[in-house]
């Protein structure tokens, strides 16, 4: 049964470092939420190591500059690990081929593609119209307020010709202020459901968190499963990553479940389990919002 908390100062004793989601959690897609940062400061104050995971495409660098202009302070967390970074390590070994059809926003996901450099040999990668194209790299909707459904006739071309689609963010939705976006995820979500091959890297999928750890490592860090902590408000990422990977979770009741669990200050314990039953999620912890 999933324990309702008020704080995570009820259990951060128990872990040495946290594997935190960002989007919902940290910040709403337009500035920081003001307790979740005190909360991981006083985390790390106290000897706590932060790594923020997050499913965004951005590379590791990109999601830094924008949590600073979120006003995400820098002494909330110690490192990052992106689905973006996992991705485009995998785009440069070639896994959906050399010629690739491009999905995104062009302003926003440009950095995609730049050079790693931290790979032997990389794929030379050119980006080409969709009939020239050997796969699909899909950072998200070309439009996120228009129904995935008008990738259709695309999708059934790009399955014809047997191309596997690259996601770069695994999330459905995602609430950008009051507004919802839908991200790569769905796209991705169609594309399978219509007989493709999807290929993913970020939440709930182990790349993400091999990434996470490898970021821990590079801190000096070795830091037992049992000893982390996953905390986010996607029950399909977060919570299901966490469950896959063995370690504890808390659950962000008020981001993406706000509604069906009635979340202002804290969740309706109720609408919490009957929302986590429908989910088939079972995180460990449950609070409305991080503080």
């Amino acid at each position: 049964m999933t324990q309702i908390i008020t704080a995570l100062s009820e259990i951060s004793d128990r872990y040495q470092a946290l594997f935190v989601d960002l989007w919902g959690c940290v910040h709403d897609g337009v500035r920081a939420i003001p307790s979740a940062v005190r909360a991981l400061q006083t985390y790390r104050s106290a000897g706590g190591i932060v790594v923020l995971v997050t499913n965004s495409p951005k590379p590791r660098a990109g999601v830094e500059a924008q949590l600073g202009e979120f006003g995400v302070s820098d002494d909330a967390w110690d490192t990052i690990a992106t689905s973006g970074d996992s991705a485009r390590s995998a785009m440069f070994r070639g896994a959906v081929g050399e010629k690739v059809y491009f999905m995104g926003e062009e302003a926003r996901d440009a950095d995609f593609f730049k050079p790693l450099g931290l790979l032997d040999n990389p794929v030379d990668i050119q980006r080409v119209p969709l009939a020239q194209a050997d796969g699909i790299v899909c950072c998200g909707p070309f439009d996120p307020m228009a129904d995935p459904d008008v990738n259709r006739a695309d999708f059934l071309y790009a399955k014809q010709k047997d191309m596997k689609l690259l996601c770069a963010n695994p999330d459905i939705v995602v609430d950008r202020g009051d507004t919802r976006e839908w991200c790569a995820g769905a796209l991705a979500r169609l594309y399978t459901e219509m007989g493709g091959e999807s290929l993913y890297f970020g939440k709930p999928h182990p790349p993400i968190y091999d990434l996470a750890r490898r970021r821990l490592a590079a801190l000096g860090k070795e830091i037992a499963g049992t000893d982390i902590l996953a905390i986010g408000d996607g029950a399909q990422t977060d919570i299901k990553g966490a469950m896959g990977e063995d370690i504890d979770s808390l659950f962000i009741s008020g981001g993406l479940a706000a509604s069906e669990t009635k979340t202002s200050h804290q969740p309706d314990p109720d609408l919490l389990n009957a929302y986590l039953e429908r989910e088939m999620s079972a995180p460990t912890f449950a609070i409305g919002h991080l503080r």
